[in-house]
């Protein structure tokens, strides 16, 4: 079953730019976005492309401090004037023009796609632009300038949902959006990711929870050994995610599907298929349907391999939300290839798989290996965070 679906999709999205050689190049979404119409998933009977408008400051507020509203502002006038107090103007948060009106752009459709999503209007929500999970609510971090993951969640809050669920799979861990909600008992989020020793931004460890009292547990973290392949990446989720949503019961899912897992990637350290990742699209679904009656929201994220990768892998994305699942040894057009080579002077993958699919992966049912890592990893999650959801570890 999938339902309607609501794509959000603004070419002024594409004005993200921190320039030259920066790593989050926007021509991923645009790639992204040429390779879901060569399949024909924007004229899909149960697809809707959407343009949301940006999000007004009063949304942004309900994450953003107005002081750091008014310095993105400030330096999208003048990005020579950026002040690193507020992480802009740095290395990874070039400040560049107009940055305050596309970051709010982006927002904007993670907020429309949850309004859509939770009013009737859309069943699932996709916007693969958004999962910029690192801002935080007075400072832009790790090439994300407004946390648009967590302004989806809080105007969620404020339309009177009163339990939402974030996952997020990718390889960093989700610190903005865990930070934005440390405090609140509505929202449970749980991460994936790189272990801190290993990995920018050196948190979401298993002992981080929650805050004591009433949201104490609704904080979940599983770090990950570096070199983590897809079996152990599939073992993790499938050990943790399934068990949480059941217990929490959220009305509304919201999910980031960062394609930074992916072994081709240039930033991180974990061996994660493009078939994995399609597998874990699958599952949160699934995963909507079961617990969430459908109402499903899915982000984009990290992603750097740039042409080889986040395309396929956020095109997928499309696909599953849509119910026009692409097989995995699927063709690519050659359109599409075409224009790659021509954009980038690289040459494009032929097949929407990394010739891995079908995943296999052992169920933690099927028992704890206490030499392995992963399991050691799984383990200490659990242990930290189920006993207090009341779940046995």
């Amino acid at each position: 079953m999938s339902g309607r679906v609501q794509l959000m999709w603004d070419p002024a999205v594409a004005g993200y730019d921190f320039g030259p050689g920066h790593p989050m190049d926007p021509v991923r979404l645009e790639l992204t976005r040429s390779l879901v119409g060569a399949f024909g998933l924007d004229r899909a009977g149960e697809v809707e492309v959407v343009a949301a408008a940006r999000a007004g400051e009063s949304t942004l507020r309900l994450v953003h401090r107005e002081d750091y509203v008014e310095a993105v502002k400030a330096a999208s006038l003048d990005p020579a004037a950026a002040d690193p107090a507020y992480g802009l103007g740095t290395t990874d948060d070039p400040a560049f023009a107009r940055m305050h009106d596309v970051s709010a752009l982006i927002a904007g459709q993670s907020v429309g796609a949850a309004e859509a999503v939770w009013r009737g209007d859309a069943l699932h929500g996709v916007n693969f632009t958004g999962g910029l999970h690192h801002a935080m609510p007075g400072a832009a971090s790790g090439f994300c300038v407004y946390n648009d993951a967590a302004l989806a969640i809080a105007r969620l809050l404020e339309l009177g949902v009163e339990r939402v669920a974030y996952v997020d799979v990718d390889v960093h861990h989700g610190d903005g959006v865990q930070a934005a909600f440390w405090e609140d008992p509505r929202v449970l989020t749980v991460s994936l990711h790189e272990h801190p020793r290993t990995l920018f931004p050196q948190t979401g460890w298993p002992e981080e929870t929650g805050a004591d009292g009433a949201a104490e547990g609704t904080a979940v973290n599983v770090a990950l050994p570096a070199g983590t392949g897809d079996a152990g990446w599939l073992r993790a989720f499938h050990a943790v995610v399934p068990e949480l949503l059941a217990e929490f019961r959220p009305q509304v899912l919201v999910t980031q599907h960062g394609a930074d897992t992916h072994f081709e990637d240039p930033l991180a350290h974990l061996a994660v298929s493009l078939d994995a990742q399609r597998a874990v699209q699958v599952a949160c679904h699934e995963l909507a349907h079961t617990y969430a009656d459908g109402k499903w929201v899915a982000l984009g994220g990290g992603g750097y391999a740039v042409v080889d990768v986040v395309p396929r892998s956020w095109t997928h994305l499309v696909a599953v939300a849509a119910g026009r699942d692409i097989a995995a040894e699927t063709v690519i057009p050659e359109s599409w290839r075409q224009e790659v080579f021509a954009r980038t002077r690289q040459l494009a993958p032929a097949r929407m798989t990394d010739g891995r699919w079908p995943v296999e992966f052992r169920g933690w049912e099927e028992g704890y290996d206490p030499a392995d890592r992963l399991d050691q990893a799984i383990l200490a999650t659990r242990k930290a965070a189920f006993p207090l959801r009341g779940l046995l570890a």
